[in-house]
């Protein structure tokens, strides 16, 4: 059998919260209940945001929880060959195409499509599904945005590569903590056309979350994917996306989430519930293990 190999892939373009810490913790459990490998990925694809200094207090919170990590180290900013890679593969097969649409036009294009008292479909994370640019562009400002050096992203036919795929696909899924980890897997089907034409890369980056997901998991050969909740329904893109590129299917488990008192999940702007303003004020690492469940 295959050694179990989990990751933990954050960005660092702030500090790690405590929900970072609940996933860091499962997917290195789980690796040892398995007696599996556990890997770090650096998703710093935002050279803006993600700094070298945010990177190295990051691996410090990860040391103070006492999280045992194996060699190599993946960071994206160093892979971007790899990605337009699959990329030129995917447009070969003629399911990408580039959209100029900016997000002030799309919200104002559904916006005043509700105004008339109807519903404009939305992704499951709540975005608006990109309305193409037939849509909201003539003809003329089409060619005008193709022809210049206008900004674009390059989006997945959703619609396009079901066709070419050709059959309903699913993914395995198993329960995330305690003795789930050992349960049989659950089918569950893939409904990415409720994404819509979701963004691969930009004009100005060479990959978006969801191409550079699925081809990272390959290269670091990560067969069990532990993570949170809200990338849930994302897994029908990943899926998707896996097929067409001839890529392996990870097993999945998705773990509940910390959320903050407004009942929403937290965010690397709250520094009240960021790893590194708790351990400065006193926290130790037990503590916060008991704080989160663990």
């Amino acid at each position: 059998m295959t050694m179990p190999v989990f990751r933990f892939a954050p960005s660092p373009n702030g500090h790690l919260h405590v929900g970072h810490a609940l996933s860091a913790l499962l997917n290195a459990r789980a690796a040892i209940a398995l007696e599996g490998r556990f890997l770090v990925r650096v998703e710093d694809i935002d050279q803006t945001r993600c700094t070298s200094q945010l990177e190295e207090e990051m691996f410090e919170d990860l040391a103070w929880l006492g999280v045992p990590l194996d060699e190599p180290v993946l960071r994206q900013s160093e892979n971007f060959s790899h990605y337009r890679s699959a990329l030129e593969k995917l447009q070969d097969m003629g399911v990408v195409y580039p959209a100029y649409l900016t997000r002030a036009e799309i919200k104002r294009f559904v916006s005043s499509f509700e105004e008339r008292g109807q519903a404009w479909p939305r992704d499951p994370d709540g975005a608006p599904v990109y309305p193409g640019d037939d849509a909201v562009l003539s003809d003329e400002e089409r060619k005008k945005r193709a022809d210049s050096d206008a900004p674009f992203a390059l989006r997945l036919d959703m619609k396009a590569a079901l066709q070419k795929l050709g059959k309903q696909l699913t993914w395995k899924e198993v329960g995330a903590e305690g003795k789930a980890l050992f349960e049989r897997s659950r089918q569950i089907p893939v409904d990415a056309a409720t994404w819509g034409d979701v963004v691969l890369a930009r004009k100005d980056t060479p990959t978006s979350y969801h191409l550079s997901v699925v081809v990272d998991d390959a290269r670091q050969g990560i067969t069990d994917v532990l993570r949170g909740l809200d990338l849930y329904h994302a897994t029908s893109v990943h899926r998707v996306l896996q097929e067409l590129l001839g890529l392996p299917e990870p097993l999945y488990r998705h773990h509940r989430l910390i959320l903050g008192e407004d009942g929403r999940k937290l965010s690397k702007s709250n520094q009240d519930t960021s790893l590194r303003s708790l351990r400065q004020g006193g926290l130790t690492h037990v503590q916060l293990r008991k704080m989160i469940g663990l």
